[in-house]
């Protein structure tokens, strides 16, 4: 039996304004029948299960963001230590625009 959308926006809990989107979008398994929507609850099921594997990798891909994401952050610290420090701790000095570095013994 066919499935309409007001029966398919009940099961997922969205708005029948979301499913005409996601059909027009080819996000959702759909059958149009002479012009009316309707949905085939297997396709909808595989297309759910579908869905919950691709939340299940993007979750695992996050997590990796995530960690890369915190190693860049470390590096650029990093760098950004080595530009200011010199090898013993001490900042380097600061070039100024308006070449005051000679003036207050920067150079």
């Amino acid at each position: 039996m066919l499935l309409t959308i007001k029966d398919i926006a009940a099961r997922l809990k969205v708005k029948d304004k979301t499913l005409y989107a996601w059909a027009a979008q080819g996000r959702i398994p759909t059958l149009k029948i002479n012009g009316v929507i309707r949905f085939e609850p297997e396709a909808i099921d595989r297309w759910l299960q579908d869905c919950q594997m691709l939340t299940e990798r993007s979750s695992l891909s996050a997590k990796r963001r995530r960690l890369q994401s915190a190693r860049d952050v470390d590096h650029l610290i990093e760098r950004a230590r080595r530009a200011v420090y010199t090898h013993r701790g001490e900042t380097r000095p600061i070039a100024s625009p308006f070449r005051e570095e000679e003036a207050n013994g920067s150079l």
